[in-house]
């Protein structure tokens, strides 16, 4: 199945048209299979379709997040990374060698419960980085 094939109805869902700006940015995340900055993305949808420019990226992530195609993450150092939104997870992020890991997002469900129910808000996102230190980068401390 395309790209086209996949997304293109999601947005007509919510009432929007695919343009090849926002089909050449979710190729280029969904073939990635990882977080890619708006400038990584920029610089190889720009490969598939030229006159793209890098402003036309960072606004169709921003449409693209806004309509739940995509998710942003902040993944420290103040760098915001992006990902195909297809299901809730977090990340382990280790400051000495960089590595990351997923986390599924039931192992935080309840912690969630509890914020909203001791404060009242409605998590409305739920895209986590928690930085520390893995096991690898423990053993040579």
């Amino acid at each position: 199945m395309s790209c086209a094939e996949i997304y293109t109805p999601q947005l007509r869902a919510r009432g929007y048209r695919m343009t090849s700006q926002r089909l050449a940015i979710l190729h280029v995340l969904h073939h990635s299979g990882q977080h890619l900055s708006p400038v990584e993305v920029y610089e190889q949808a720009r490969l598939e379709l030229s006159g793209l420019t890098e402003t036309t990226v960072y606004r169709t992530l921003e449409f693209l997040e806004e309509n739940g195609l995509v998710r942003s993450a902040h993944m420290g150092g103040g760098h915001l990374v992006y990902e195909l939104a297809r299901h809730e997870h977090h990340h382990l992020k280790c400051r000495m060698c960089g590595s990351e890991m997923e986390v599924e997002h039931a192992l935080l469900e309840n912690l969630y419960r509890e914020l909203e129910s001791a404060s009242g808000y409605r998590l409305t996102d739920s895209h986590l980085t928690f930085f520390g230190i893995c096991p690898h980068c423990q053993k040579g401390e």
